[in-house]
Formats: structure tokens, sequence, C-alpha cells
């Protein structure tokens, strides 16, 4: 992350300026859905206290200003014990040379109880990784036994927790070959890159930063240093390990071509933007051009990076990239990409064109510089009021604690941001419609969303840097219909992930993909969420699994949760509703 002050000069990409100016906003699909009487008032309510969640994140703060202390950490929703309800995973930090807590910090496990309250399981389960310097965290059945297993990682090495069925989790690093080791890594996915049936796991890692070689960053005043920017590190590299089918893992990062580049990997998102049934890598990377890997179908990816326009802004700059997700925000069929940046940049909306390059139109979607003295952070994609169309949710909060003396306009706590999507992409901010607890200012760092209430409205919850989450209930966003999907891979991996899921209903079509990784360091709600608008009724939902068996569904009623077995169609799976408090 950029540390924005006087003293850290803004990198100026040149050379790819060119490549990032072509282009307008592909048309929209006439059958795309429409906005008029769709409107609905929706607010969020911060319900933590009463849900029972009384862990809290650990900014390890130290006069020495680490770099490490600022980044924060991750969330995941996950069902780890497969009973139909969103359990939620908190990533800790840890002591360093220069910070020692006066009792171990641990991440934490919270069950979800279906009655609107949450209860720590996490020294029963064996998840608190107790001593690790926790980052993110990734969730995914790479064994294919029906249960979630956690991906944590974290400065100088990752946990991979292997989900035991009964409500424990054994750690199985050392065997699998995925620790890392001496790494910094940050944001992790799940995703099957060469279609085998098995999830494979992409690690990003960001820089060369040790307690041994960490700087004075700015004035040599009482309470002005602050934390030093990327570009006095050396970036680290992205390694790619493949499923072995038996439990452990080879590293085909240098292999693949993933692993060549330098990077200062922050998010990552794995999605098929180019349909043709292969998932992608794009990644933000930290004042570091951006990358897009396009899978070439035998292992290996091809570096697009500059030539597709996802690597710079429109005017050639190397931002401060973190947060990252992809979604169809126009509904021409096509993932476009999201990523956000520090205070005094832009947040990037980049348009898939559909022939291999994407044109920035952060200004044309009605973006702009509407959060421009905002820190982003976590990003997601969500439609959070159910009319069909992608809205933003982004998580804010500047990197220098101290920024005010630097600059007395940019706060550290910051509020969160929503924009909500018109229609075809053209986007308004509507953060001040959210309610008082939607914009309380927090310095804000993983965030993820979920339905975890099981009733068609989409929350979210933010993991804030030396704080307590926020537990965001979604409050109006079901007024309008709803479906959302499970998927259950027999031939694929059994998420299935990279599956792509075409709905129609009423004359309107939406196509979503079962993507891995998104937003900065976080793990999102598994299953697909359609918003319907108006629409009861789903006329089909066909689904083209990763293996190449398509599922065709009919008249499926809408505000439901359904389970889909590849090559079955829909079985029983408990789904229960939780009661609003």
């Amino acid at each position: 992350m950029r540390m924005r002050s006087p003293f850290f000069p803004l990198r100026i990409a040149a050379a790819a300026a060119l490549a990032f100016c072509l282009g307008a906003l592909a048309p929209s699909q006439q059958n795309a859905p429409s906005k008029a009487s769709d409107a609905i008032p929706v607010h969020f309510t911060d319900i933590r206290k009463s849900a029972g969640i009384t862990w809290k994140q650990d900014s390890t703060n130290s006069d020495q200003k680490y770099y490490l202390e600022t980044m924060g950490t991750g969330v995941a929703w996950l069902d780890y014990d497969q009973d139909g309800l969103l359990d939620l995973y908190l990533v800790q930090s840890g002591a360093t040379d220069a910070y020692k807590p006066a009792s171990p910090l641990h991440s934490a496990l919270y069950h979800n109880n279906g009655d609107g309250t949450f209860t720590d399981v996490t020294a029963k389960s064996g998840v608190g990784g107790e001593g690790h310097y926790g980052q993110g965290v990734a969730i995914g059945d790479f064994d294919n036994d029906g249960y979630p297993d956690l991906y944590v990682t974290g400065y100088g090495s990752a946990i991979l927790y292997h989900n035991n069925g009964n409500g424990t989790f054994t750690d199985v690093t050392a065997k699998a070959g995925v620790a890392d080791s001496g790494q910094w890594s940050t944001s992790a996915g799940w995703f099957d890159f060469d279609k085998d049936g098995w999830l494979d796991l992409v690690v990003l890692n960001y820089l060369q930063w040790t307690p041994a070689n960490n700087l004075w960053c700015g004035e040599r005043a009482p309470g002005y240093r602050a934390y030093c920017s990327p570009n006095e590190y050396h970036g680290q590299r992205i390694r790619l390990f493949h499923n072995n089918h038996d439990g452990t893992f080879t590293d085909v990062s240098d292999k693949s071509g993933v692993g060549l580049p330098e990077a200062k990997g922050m998010g990552v998102v794995l999605a098929d933007f180019n349909n043709d049934g292969w998932t992608d890598i794009a990644v933000a990377n930290d004042t570091w051009p951006n990358f897009y890997f396009r899978n070439n179908h035998d292992g290996t990816f091809s570096d697009e990076s500059l030539l597709s326009g996802l690597a710079a802004s429109e005017d050639g700059r190397y931002e401060a990239g973190m947060g990252i997700d992809a979604a169809d925000i126009d509904g021409d069929g096509l993932v476009d990409v999201y990523i956000t940046h520090l205070d005094f940049e832009l947040n990037r909306l980049y348009h898939n064109n559909g022939d291999g390059t994407f044109t920035d139109i952060t200004y044309s979607s009605g973006i702009g510089n509407k959060a421009v003295t905002l820190s982003g952070v976590a990003a997601k994609f969500i439609d959070y009021d159910n009319d069909g169309w992608p809205d933003i949710v982004q998580a804010n909060g500047a990197m220098v604690d101290n920024v005010r003396l630097y600059h007395s306009e940019i706060s550290y706590e910051e509020p969160l941001l929503m924009f909500h999507n018109l229609g075809k992409g053209k986007f308004e901010k509507v953060s001040d419609q959210m309610g008082p607890d939607f914009i309380h200012p927090v310095a804000g760092r993983g965030l993820a969303t979920a339905d975890f209430l099981n009733d068609g409205a989409v929350g979210v919850v933010i993991n804030c840097r030396g704080d307590y989450p926020e537990l965001l209930r979604n409050d109006g966003g079901n007024s309008n219909h709803w479906l959302e999907v499970l998927l259950i891979g027999t031939k694929s991996n059994r998420d299935g992930i990279g599956a792509s899921l075409k709905l129609t209903s009423g004359g309107v079509t939406q196509v979503l993909q079962a993507e891995g990784g998104t937003s900065y360091m976080s793990a999102s709600d598994p299953r697909i969420h359609f918003g319907l608008a108006k629409r009861s009724v789903v006329d089909s939902l066909v689904i083209t699994w990763p293996s190449g068996q398509v599922d065709k569904l009919q008249n499926i009623a809408a505000d439901q949760i359904i389970a889909v077995k590849e090559g079955v169609g829909i079985v029983p799976h408990p789904f229960p509703r939780v009661p609003r408090r």
C-alpha cells in the first residue's frame, strides 16, 4: 500500500499510457435488467454486539512503524459444518520484534447458531493460528470431500487447515507443500486452472520487507514517523500450486508463467474474462502494474497485462492497487474489473471490450473522483437491492495512522462506500442513504459479503484494523425477488468454481460466474446470488460446469436457495432462514 504523504512521489508509467485510452463502453444487451420501478429503500445495521461477536483485531502498533502493521487482516464466510448456515472466520495479526501483546493473539471461527447469534468455536475447531501473523484467507474444498478447507496467508508463512468434517480442522501445511515459507503472502484464491476437477491455489506475495530493513520514513519529529512506501522495497513473486489429487500440491509458479514477473500483490480475482471456458487471473498490485494472466488451456498463462489495459490507469499511472473484483456491470455478458486505490488516486473501473482489452471507464461510469479523499482497501460487487445489477461496496481507511499531520483533510478512519448501479454500468454514490452504521468511520481492511440470514438480503462484514469487526445486516434488500444457487460439482471441482450460470426470467437474462479470490484478503458467500427485481419465477437456469457438463433447469420459484448437483439437478439441502432480532 502506498502511504500518501508529500514525501512520496507518484510513479508514472509512461510506457504503458497509450494502451489505456482505447475503446468506449460496449453496448449492453437489450434483455438486460431494467431499473424502472425496481428501486427500494435499503439500509444496513451493525448487529455485531447482539450477534455475540467479541473478537477484536490487534493493530500491533509500535513506534518502529513496521510496514507489516498497517495491512490489517481479512475475513471469510464459510459453512464449515454444512448445516446450511454461513459461519464467520476472522484473521488475526501476531506478535513482532517491536510488539508483544499481553496475551497470545489468535484468529477466530464463529459458528452461526441460526437464531441471529454466533458462538466462538475457535478452540474446538483448531484454527486459531496462535503465533502466526495472519493476513488473508481463502476458502475451498481442495480434496472434494464436501467440507470447505481454509488457507490462511501471513507474514513468513501460510497455513492450510483441512476440514475433518466433524467441526475440527487439521494443519496439513507441511504435507500439502503450500507453506509459502519465507514470503509475505496477502490474498489467495482457489480455482481449477487446468479443469482436472481439483482446486488449485494461487498465492499473492507482497514485498521483500523485514524488521531488519525497516526504514525511517516521514519527518524526524515526535509523532511524525510514518509507514514507508512500497516503492522503497522490491516485490516478491506470485506462487501457483497445482493440486496432485492426493492431498499434496506441486509448485508450478515458473512453469505456468504466473511466478515470473516481480509482483507487489494485494488482491486477486479468478474469472473467465474472455468467455473461453477457462479461468484467468487478474491481480491488483501496489504501485506496480496490475496483472492479467490469460489461461492458455495447457497449464500455462500468457502475461497480457500491458496489452490488455489493466496494468495502469487511463493516464498511465501505476496506482496503489489493493482490492479487486469482477462482474458484468452492463449486461453484455463479459466480466468487468474494479480496483481500489488510496486517497488522491481514483478507484478504477475497467470495461471488458471482449477482444482481450479493457478500457478505463472510471469517469464515464459515474464513479469518477467521488471518493478521491478516501483510501479504498477492499471492494466487492454486491446486488444489495436485488434489482439485477451489480453494485459496489467498498471498505476504506487510511494506511498512515497519523495521516492528519500530513493531510489535514484526510482521516485515518473512513466511512464505507456504496456505488449503486443505475443500469448498464452507470453508477451513483449512495453511501449516505445506507444508514448511520454504514457510514460510521472505521479503519476498514478485509471485507466479505454474504446472505448470512438466508433470506435473500446480502450483508457485509468488515475486519477493522485495531478494532471490532462490523457485521452489517441488510434491511430491505429482499423486498425485491432473488435466487441463490449452491453448486455441488461431481466431475468438476466440488465447489463448482469456474462454472457459468445463465438465468432467464421474464425476458431478462443474467450471466454470473463462480469466481475465486475477490476483495482484499477475504472470501465471500460461495453461493451464486441473482437479484430478480419484480420477477417471481425463473424461467430457466443453465449451468455450464468446468467439466463441460451442461445442466438446464426450468420454472424455479424465486426467493429461495437451491443446491444444484452437477449432472443431477436440484438436490435436497438445508438452508434454515434466520429470524431477524
